[in-house]
């Protein structure tokens, strides 16, 4: 685990995409995107149909390694309106055993508004407490310091000629935004001014390497940063596409 503090509460990077808190013995993930390759199946664009049932192995996974009994999921949490009730049948065992086990917080997003908690879990606009606010998407002059998804933000890293994409986090002193948990889930980049105007101020970007946290300041110049000291950044690449 890798840690992070953000407005004074210590967090840990678990697996690329996830937080770990333990005052809550909770983790957080955001944007599951669950049921996106049958919601482009029904457009016409054939995808491999275990998205659901990857993205939540990979969940379970976690909440065995850190003995979480908490999980908020920070919205679009299902790809569409639709992907709730579509979910294909492994993954709705899969998902139902967790929400049993688990306290499950299901947060609304732009994607899945109308979730009904229809496989458990407990259904809210929003989160607060502890001083802070868990919700979908960043808001400008938030009340509370926020943790929040929907932007995907990942960065372009140089190194020693190559270019790698990873999926970060983007801190401010109010902001904390998560990228995207989801198997089929893409991003924006990290310095993209819509997240800089999310954040309002100095922030950085933030990957879990080992034991530490690798920080590169926002905005960034160039599209493409230099990594120092890490020519390979042992952490998996971030999928393309949003």
């Amino acid at each position: 685990m890798v840690p992070l503090l953000f407005a004074q509460h210590r967090f840990s990077i678990v697996a690329p995409a996830a937080l770990y808190w333990p005052a809550k013995n909770a983790l957080l993930v955001a944007d599951l995107h669950l049921e996106k390759a049958s919601f482009f199946a029904r457009q016409g664009q054939m995808l491999p149909p275990y998205d659901s049932q990857a993205t939540l192995a990979e969940l379970a996974g976690l909440v065995s390694e850190t003995g979480a009994t908490r999980v908020f999921c920070l919205g679009d949490n299902y790809h569409d309106g639709e992907g709730e009730a579509r979910l294909e049948p492994e993954a709705a065992r899969q998902l139902s055993a967790m929400t049993a086990a688990l306290d499950w917080i299901w947060i609304t997003g732009n994607h899945d508004r109308d979730v009904a908690g229809l496989w458990g879990g407990t259904v809210v606009d929003e989160w607060t407490g502890e001083g802070l606010a868990l919700r979908h998407e960043a808001t400008a002059e938030s009340r509370l310091p926020e943790i929040s998804g929907h932007y995907h933000p990942k960065i372009r890293i140089a190194t020693r000629g190559r270019h790698l994409s990873r999926r970060c986090f983007v801190r401010g002193r109010q902001h904390l935004i998560m990228p995207a948990f989801g198997a089929l889930t893409g991003g924006m980049a990290a310095q993209d001014p819509v997240i800089e105007a999310c954040v309002g101020g100095p922030a950085e970007a933030i990957i879990g390497l080992k034991e530490k946290p690798l920080c590169f300041p926002l905005p960034f110049r160039d599209r493409a940063i230099e990594a120092v000291d890490d020519s390979q950044l042992a952490l998996p690449l971030a999928t393309t596409g949003r």
